[in-house]
């Protein structure tokens, strides 16, 4: 038996998980929740993730029945994320990896969120369109890695939104928020759609819709307005990866694949060019504990692990860095 604990604290999500022979087994965790008109705080995130993380390591074992002595392998988000909290995370994983005798492994966050996607929905070799407060692109395995066919260039779709939800007094989290203020209004008006190639612009969509606000235009139709735009910039982009990569599987990972509306769009465009949309059942959309373990698993299977002295945690990480050689693996798991 092959028992990996896979602990997630990039921002705002402290979680533990745990993945046995390959199949979860369950996760628990804590929210960390920003004050009313406030972003995510990073030392305050870490503050929170700090005091609870030993009563969610209790619970977690207790509530599956594992023993401290069954763990084969330690797995860490060791980035991309907020450093404070990704080192909460760190130190929690290095201390039980020490205190076990067992090895470390460190686990990309974008990655946890593909692998789980294509865990819970049986993809082998999908486009993915990975969206959330902290990353949006569009991408597909080649070559050793996942490749990145497509991304914002400044801030995340989950992000942006969260920070119009946040300015304009909608609340968090901001995109179901922003959601459900759209759905108010009959119309929309014209937003611009920056769209450089296949990357996407987010920032500046923002503020337009904030200034637009401000100018008097109701709120709902900023927001459904906003919404569509944001919506439609990914589509067009993804649409367009579709047709490049020729893979018939599209997968949708990350928080900001729980959008009722956005899964209304890529279902068209999977309709329309036969392409097979799955999206990532709620419980495993956002930040887990669970897919840091799983992805933990399949480096671990593949010799994967760092000694504690190495187990840094990288804020800037990227996605298509990080060497996936358990790729092909997880595919013959869906073979019948």
């Amino acid at each position: 038996m092959v028992l990996v604990i896979g602990i997630e604290s990039t921002a705002h999500t402290l979680s533990i998980g745990v993945v046995r022979d390959g199949e979860i087994v369950g996760q628990a965790g804590r929210i960390y929740a920003p004050p009313a008109g406030s972003g995510i705080h990073p030392r305050e995130a870490a503050e929170h993730h700090a005091r609870h993380a030993p009563a969610v390591l209790r619970e977690l074992l207790g509530r599956h029945g594992v023993r401290l002595s069954e763990i084969s392998a330690v797995a860490y988000a060791a980035g991309p994320g907020l450093g404070p909290a990704l080192r909460v995370g760190a130190v929690l994983a290095r201390a039980l990896a020490i205190k076990l005798g067992v090895p470390l492994v460190p686990v990309h966050h974008g990655v946890a969120h593909i692998e789980i996607a294509r865990y819970a929905t049986s993809a082998c070799d999908p486009l993915v369109l990975l969206i959330s407060g902290g990353h949006t692109a569009i991408v597909g395995y080649s070559g050793g890695r996942y490749r990145v066919f497509g991304e914002t260039l400044d801030v995340a779709i989950g992000n942006a939104i969260d920070t119009f939800a946040r300015e304009a007094s909608l609340g968090f989290p901001g995109v179901p928020a922003v959601e459900r203020c759209a759905e108010r209004a009959s119309e929309i008006v014209p937003f611009p759609m920056p769209i450089v190639g296949q990357d996407v612009s987010y920032a500046g969509l923002v503020t337009y819709a904030l200034q637009a606000v401000k100018r008097g235009v109701p709120l709902p139709v900023v927001c459904r307005s906003l919404i569509e735009t944001a919506y439609y910039m990914l589509a067009e982009v993804t649409e367009r990866a579709i047709a490049f990569t020729r893979k018939r599987e599209l997968v949708v990972a990350g928080g900001v694949a729980r959008s009722r509306r956005l899964r209304e769009i890529l279902d068209a465009i999977g309709r329309e060019h036969g392409v097979d949309v799955k999206i990532v059942p709620d419980e495993y959309a956002g930040d887990n504990g669970a897919m840091i373990a799983l992805t933990g698993y399949y480096a671990y299977a593949r010799g994967i692990h760092a000694p504690p002295e190495e187990s840094f945690v990288r804020q800037r990480w990227r996605l298509d860095e990080v060497d996936a050689p358990w790729f092909h693996d997880v595919c013959l798991r869906f073979r019948p």
